[in-house]
């Protein structure tokens, strides 16, 4: 690697066979050092879990990115814990970002913590790193895919947009994560725009397709809210319902912004009062 160029280390929650992951990637090929880390299979799911039971083994593997042929490195565990291995034990120096994605499926409203690509982004972030989590719409029949028919070249066009600017250093208060949904048919010249993360939620559990409660089965999932009906700024609202590239600002910080000094005297009020028996 180079001393002159930044590093960039691009993961996803898709696994490292992932065209999305590639994507990403060479949209920095000419600006960038490229440092690819990501799970081995699909962790699609896995938020920011660090379980105990993943392996942890890295895998290498070589990997054509554009014209290029380079290293690559699947990680035996989740999206969180790839960028752990690439921190601490692949890469000789620490990167100027992380890119997590180009994933397949929308990443919007209150289910954002759900998602590995968003996990990985913070887990950057929790370590001091500035990251972005790109999501792009698909049919959800294609969430867990490796489709060739998705074109990512939109995506990937916005991802190295905002990521450029990071990697000019600009960095903003209690902005730790860039949050980036690209609609189905967006193109290079969609407009943006800036989002609040819902507090809707887009995609609802369904129940598990079992006939009785000790057989294997999990919940499904499902679409099931009008995106019409969300917040007028927020992510779901933008993607879903204008169709526009969505941008979220996040923070590591997950205090609730109230204000505390109104809340305390509310707290304080109750308590003093006489309390039921139990």
């Amino acid at each position: 690697m180079t001393s002159q160029r930044p590093l960039v280390l691009f993961t996803n929650d898709d696994g490292i066979d992932s065209p999305g992951l590639w994507a990403s990637a060479e949209a920095f090929l000419d600006i960038a050092d490229i440092l690819i880390v990501a799970p081995i299979e699909q962790q699609s799911g896995m938020g920011r879990s660090l379980p105990l039971y993943s392996r942890g083994n890295v895998v290498v593997r070589e990997m054509t990115i554009g014209d290029q042929t380079m290293t690559a490195y699947g990680i035996g565990g989740t999206p969180a814990q790839a960028v752990q291995h690439g921190l601490y034990e692949i890469s000789d120096h620490w990167p100027a970002l992380v890119v997590s994605g180009i994933n397949y499926g929308e990443n919007v409203g209150n289910g954002v913590t759900i998602s590995g690509t968003v996990g990985a982004a913070l887990e950057a972030a929790a370590l001091g790193i500035p990251a972005i989590a790109i999501s792009l719409q698909v049919p959800q029949g294609l969430h867990t895919s490796y489709s060739r028919e998705v074109n990512f070249r939109t995506a990937a066009y916005f991802t190295r947009l905002f990521g450029e600017m990071l990697l000019a250093g600009k960095h903003f208060p209690d902005v730790d994560v860039l949050k980036i949904e690209i609609p189905t048919h967006a193109t290079p010249d969609t407009p943006w725009k800036l989002t609040r993360v819902s507090r809707k939620r887009l995609f609802w559990p369904t129940r598990a397709q079992k006939k009785h409660m000790s057989d294997d089965g999990t919940p499904g999932y499902a679409k099931l809210l009008d995106p019409e009906t969300a917040e007028p700024d927020s992510d779901i609202y933008a993607v879903l319902h204008e169709g526009v590239v969505s941008v979220s600002p996040i923070s590591i910080d997950l205090s609730s912004r109230v204000d505390r000094a109104a809340l305390r005297a509310e707290f304080d009020q109750h308590l003093a009062q006489p309390q039921a028996s139990a």
